[in-house]
């Protein structure tokens, strides 16, 4: 039970790092969620045995984690939890592509191993910004500034529907396990047979809740769109944000930046 807890509060713990009221905090949400799209566009574009071309990326969420005061503690848990899934995605480069690209003194290194690297190289960054983001917009503003940027309001409206009913299921499923732990001694009531009993009533109790809570929505004239208080409005601060990091994504994009700085402290050496 202390597990599924943990959970429900890491993922409250985003929508609580949202309400926060650093500058960040305040910009428009189509401005951060540009700005993390042309980032991601940018990580994404680069050839597979790219890596010392993407490591100027980590200065945007260097940046943009103290700026939000956001627990790096909690980054880094959440991108370990989702980090075998990029492994998974990997694991065999090094395997099919064994040519050697690279040599590292009298070591070669091949295609596979470079290609893996930069794969969670881009696992890494692109994680990291889609969690910065959540983290300083929170998902309804997500979906709201993908509505304000006509991406179809049913899509936009599905997602945060899908996002809520998570919340549904965990609170359920905490219940349900307090319960179990009650009403259980030592071993019993852990085995096959009673998880998948539970399962199973978790998923028509979570069925049967958001019967309820549509129900509660079309009662107080639901019509398939969220209204929010404030207004969007883009400002002259949210455009400059936007811009700046875009210039700099596309510097980096363009310039190997790494490359330049070698050649710089090797001419100077010399």
């Amino acid at each position: 039970m202390a597990d599924i807890a943990r959970s429900f509060d890491d993922l409250n713990l985003l929508d609580r790092l949202s309400t926060g009221d650093s500058a960040l905090h305040r910009l428009d949400p189509r401005a951060k969620l540009l700005t993390v799209m042309g980032f991601i566009f940018a990580v994404v574009s680069f050839p597979r045995y790219e890596i010392s071309s993407l490591l100027p990326f980590f200065f945007f969420p260097a940046v943009l984690i103290p700026l939000a005061d956001i627990p790096a503690r909690f980054l880094v848990k959440k991108y370990l939890f989702l980090l075998p899934f990029a492994v998974l995605i990997g694991i065999f480069n090094p395997l099919f592509d064994r040519e050697a690209v690279l040599f590292i003194g009298p070591v070669a290194v091949s295609g596979g191993m470079v290609s893996f690297l930069s794969i969670i190289i881009r696992f890494t960054l692109t994680v990291l910004a889609a969690l910065i983001l959540v983290a300083i917009t929170g998902f309804n503003g997500v979906c709201l500034a993908l509505e304000r940027l006509k991406v179809p309001g049913v899509f936009c409206v599905q997602l945060m529907m899908l996002y809520r009913y998570i919340f549904v299921l965990s609170n359920e499923a905490l219940k349900m396990a307090r319960a179990r732990e009650l009403r259980s001694f030592g071993k019993q009531g852990k085995g096959f047979r009673p998880f998948a009993s539970l399962i199973g009533h978790l998923l028509l109790r979570t069925w049967d809740r958001a019967q309820r809570v549509h129900m509660a929505m079309l009662s107080r004239g639901f019509q398939g769109e969220f209204y929010v208080r404030r207004p969007l409005t883009l400002k002259a601060h949210d455009v400059a944000f936007c811009l700046v990091w875009l210039s700099l994504f596309a510097f980096f994009r363009l310039f190997d930046l790494p490359a330049m700085i070698g050649d710089l402290l090797t001419g100077v050496t010399a």
